[in-house]
């Protein structure tokens, strides 16, 4: 059994569900899906899908950071969309948060996602 250790940083936000941040298992970093909440406010952040991927992926990165790891440790990610249409715009902005070798990716719409946002993001990194 993979000795498990919960992440949590100041630098994505908070909240009283019962998750964590992340989850380290030995060498295996699962992410939770994180939205477009500046972690500071607490509030969506402001602008359009773009900002609002940005801000999720940087919400996912110091989750990552806190791990030991980098975005570039990132393998696997799955980005839910409230509206499909905003694929393109997604891509762009996901684009300048990944190198050279981007994680294996699922995008899939979504009925719904928490507090109505347009955008959420989880990912598994491998750290060593």
């Amino acid at each position: 059994m993979p000795e498990q250790t919960a992440i949590s940083t100041a630098g994505a936000p908070q909240n009283d569900n019962p998750y964590s941040q992340g989850v380290l298992a030995d060498d295996l970093l699962f992410v939770s899906g994180f939205g477009p909440v500046d972690p500071e406010t607490g509030a969506e952040v402001e602008g359009g899908i773009r900002e609002h991927t940005h801000r999720a992926m940087e919400n996912l990165a110091a989750v990552v950071r806190e791990a030991g790891g980098s975005l570039d440790d990132v393998v696997k990610t799955t980005v839910y969309v409230a509206d499909m249409d905003d694929y393109d715009a997604v891509n762009e902005a996901y684009a300048d948060h990944v190198g050279e070798t981007p994680p294996a990716r699922v995008c899939i719409e979504a009925a719904r996602l928490p507090e109505d946002v347009r955008v959420e993001i989880d990912a598994v990194a491998k750290v060593a």
